[in-house]
């Protein structure tokens, strides 16, 4: 039996300056997580002023997370302690799970337009000190799937309409797609009962559940209820958001700046090799 998923909670993004100095919007992050477990942050980065984000991020380790990096417009240069490098162009993502430690930067590029998002999962005490390891998913890897409703989802992780993702076997069964719905048009999608879902609003607005009589416009995210089934209806301009699902960890979080573990024993101990120079695990 379907069980429609309503609204919990909107949240709105708020300002702020991350890395060297680059100037975006932070959709959830440190006292969100209980709810959105196992997902931490979520950031939107996005201008047509190359001083908003030129500086970048430099230098930085993760330890315990995954950080999925989805750009809709413009390019991120990275590279990483253990010889690996590349670019993250328009409609390209990189999934990158830091595991048991990576050091990386991520330096966007201009002129023009940048626009991207970067969501960061938490990985389960069984999975923290994990080898780090790369997907670096071109455009032309993700299906874009168009049912005869008005929808149109890019199909990152997980499955719409017995369509799935390029990116498979991570831990915490997550789903990760990009809808548009044109004016006026209905989305019913099916969702695991257990997992945390939300929406995050790129374009447009919506109605998040048949029950809410108001629209959610850009820049908000939707936190969802219990239930198995996910309903939108467009507004009249059409949406596009981000709809990502995950199974929840329900377990301690030990959380400083880039590095999450479960105790503050484990991070300490982090901090501490990095100070040492015993950071990094992984063998180049």
């Amino acid at each position: 039996m379907n069980a429609t998923r309503r609204v919990h909670k909107v949240l709105r993004s708020t300002q702020t300056i991350e890395g060297a100095g680059v100037r975006l919007k932070r959709a959830f992050g440190y006292h969100q997580v209980p709810e959105l477990d196992p997902f931490l942050l979520l950031d939107d980065f996005h201008s047509d002023d190359e001083r908003d984000y030129v500086a970048g991020f430099p230098w930085h380790p993760h330890r315990g997370i995954e950080t999925i990096t989805y750009m809709l417009h413009g390019r991120v240069e990275h590279g990483d302690s253990i010889g690996n490098s590349g670019v993250i162009l328009s409609n390209e993502v990189q999934w990158m799970t830091a595991g048991s430690g990576i050091v990386h930067q991520e330096m966007p590029k201009g002129p023009g337009l940048l626009w991207g998002f970067q969501l960061w999962a938490n990985l389960p005490a069984s999975h923290k000190m994990m080898d780090p390891r790369y997907r670096d998913v071109k455009a032309n890897m993700i299906p874009v799937v168009k049912p005869a409703n008005g929808a149109e989802a890019k199909v990152i992780c997980g499955e719409f309409a017995g369509v799935k993702g390029p990116v498979r076997d991570i831990v915490t069964d997550p789903q990760y797609l990009d809808v548009m719905l044109e004016p006026g048009a209905i989305l019913s999608h099916k969702t695991q009962d257990e997992y945390n879902v939300f929406a995050y609003i790129v374009e447009g607005s919506a109605k998040f559940a048949e029950t809410e009589q108001s629209t959610t416009g850009a820049e908000n995210v939707v936190l969802f209820g219990k239930g198995n089934e996910v309903k939108v209806q467009a507004g009249d301009a059409g949406v596009r958001f981000l709809l990502v699902s995950g199974r929840p960890l329900k377990e301690p979080v030990a959380w400083y700046g880039p590095i999450v573990m479960n105790t503050q024993e484990e991070l300490q101990l982090a901090f501490e090799e990095y100070e040492k120079g015993t950071f990094i695990k992984a063998k180049k």
